[in-house]
This record gives C-alpha cells, structure tokens and sequence, in this order.
C-alpha cells in the first residue's frame, strides 16, 4: 500500500494498492476513490497550481529586474548631475580668473587680456567655440 496523499476534495488521507498506484500514474483514466468515494485521477502535465506559481515566480522576476533597472538609471542620472556640476564649477573658476585678468593659456596676468589672447593664442576662441 502507498500513500498517495490527501483526497482534494475531503482531505482525508488516501492509500492505494502499489500496482493501482503505478497503473493509475501512467494513464488518467484510470480513477480511483477516497474512503468518502471522491473520485480521483492523477492529472497529466502541468496542474492549474504550478501554472499560477510559475507565472508569479516570472512576474515576481520581472518586477525585481524593473526595479535594478530603475536603480541603475538613478544612479546614472545622479553621476551624469554631479559631472555637469563639476564642468560649471570649472567653467565658472576660468571666467572668474579671466575676469581678473589672467590668461587661461599661460596663467599671467595681463592689463588688457583680450589683446593678449588674440596676439598669443589665436586658435584658443577658435577651440571655444568649436
């Protein structure tokens, strides 16, 4: 005798004979009963249940891969932000330095800076603007 488990209907336990256990696992038709006469088969492929527990598990998956990806661009974005205000500090540094007089190029000081820059370094508003 083998315990097959509980009747789905009443949930008493079930046994059966070893070669109705066999039998009844290679083919659904055979049928066979609880001690309340439920009628039983063992279901070929995939139950109801383990289709509703794999589509949860691949939901469950899906939602944890949106959730990194949403994290990742975050993070993306924050680096992206910290980078832009980095280059307008240094953008702000060279025109307060060229505000007082200094050359970018050369780092001297200069009474009449744009005289300097256009006699000393012509490619260097070229560069700027390109």
């Amino acid at each position: 005798m083998k315990n097959v488990g509980p009747c789905y209907k009443c949930k008493c336990e079930m046994w059966i004979p070893d070669s109705l256990e066999m039998s009844a696992r290679r083919s659904s038709k055979i049928e066979f009963f609880c001690a309340y006469g439920h009628g039983q088969i063992f279901a070929e492929g995939e139950t109801e249940e383990t289709k509703l527990r794999r589509e949860r598990d691949r939901l469950t998956q899906r939602l944890a891969e949106k959730d990194d990806e949403i994290r990742r661009q975050r993070e993306c974005r924050e680096a992206a932000e910290r980078k832009a205000a980095a280059a307008r500090g240094q953008v702000t540094k060279i025109k307060n330095r060229v505000g007082r007089g200094v050359c970018p190029c050369c780092n001297r000081t200069f009474e009449n800076l744009a005289r300097h820059i256009n006699s000393k370094h012509p490619t260097f508003v070229a560069e700027a603007v390109a």
